[in-house]
């Protein structure tokens, strides 16, 4: 299962043993690690990424994963996500691109209180107390989340509310005259520009985790060639839930933007 882990720790000292404690993991194909990196908070609550590996398939930061989540947990000194989200640009499409909820967040921001540090991480991993036992033992306290595919949904819901806005502002304009129907034309092409900077948006997001995707698959299939038995079985299969999750993902994508075209065709042929 794709998971965002993140590990609490008190110290800097016990956070890097925990990285080298979950690269351990990694090695013996306990999990896999995608994406990692330590973190701390500072005293003015701002988060300072203290080591970034780049031996994992994804880099951290560029619209990662993690490097959405580390965003979001250096958010507002003294407010929770979950009672911003609604308020802060960016918030939910951070959200999205995490694959996490606001609960999530707070959580994690709540214990990773100033001078603490965390090991934040994109894994696969098929049952958790591998984990759970490394981690605990180092003084680590554990948060995990199984990582939702929601960025296309929510892009989907976007597009709908522009074109429902759009249609109103159609309608009002065919009845106007006038002063009036030149600024209720004004507001739909304002409309139209944030229809297709969205459709934009989601064509990106979808390449960028396709190119994630391959990275991913990529590396594990590095390691499926070295491994024996039920390691090798257990590697083929977290390549084969990848690759079905990217598929569901870019099926979303490609509806939405077939359904643009669609919505466009009809247009003209009125």
């Amino acid at each position: 299962m794709e998971r965002m882990l993140v590990v609490v720790f008190d110290d800097e000292t016990r956070s890097y043993e925990g990285s080298h404690a979950l690269k351990q993991l990694d090695s013996e194909g306990s999990i896999a690690i995608h994406a990692e990196s330590v973190i701390k908070k500072n005293a003015d609550g701002t988060i300072a990424v203290e080591q970034s590996e780049d031996d994992f398939p994804i880099r951290t930061f560029g619209g990662t994963a993690i490097g959405a989540l580390i965003g979001l947990i250096g958010g507002p000194i003294g407010l929770g996500v979950g009672a911003t989200v609604g308020l802060l640009a960016g918030s939910i499409g951070d959200l999205a691109i995490a694959g996490v909820d606001a609960d999530f967040v707070d959580e994690v921001a709540a214990t990773l209180t100033p001078g603490k540090c965390a090991v934040i991480a994109d894994i696969s991993e098929e049952w958790v107390t591998p984990v759970d036992t490394q981690m605990e033992a180092l003084g680590g306290k554990v948060f995990r989340k199984a990582r939702k595919s929601v960025a296309e949904d929510q892009y989907t819901r976007d597009v709908a509310e522009l074109r429902a806005d759009i249609d109103q502002l159609k309608a009002e304009h065919a009845r106007a005259r006038g002063e009036r129907k030149a600024k209720l034309q004004a507001n739909i092409d304002t409309l139209n520009a944030k229809l297709q900077a969205k459709l934009d948006e989601a064509k990106k997001r979808s390449e960028q985790l396709k190119e994630e995707t391959n990275a991913k698959v990529k590396a594990l299939q590095n390691k499926a060639e070295k491994a024996h038995g039920d390691l090798k079985a257990t590697i083929e299969a977290r390549v084969k839930r990848i690759r079905e999750e990217d598929e569901q993902s870019e099926a979303k994508v490609k509806h939405l933007l077939a359904g643009h075209l669609r919505a466009a065709a009809a247009r003209l042929e009125k």
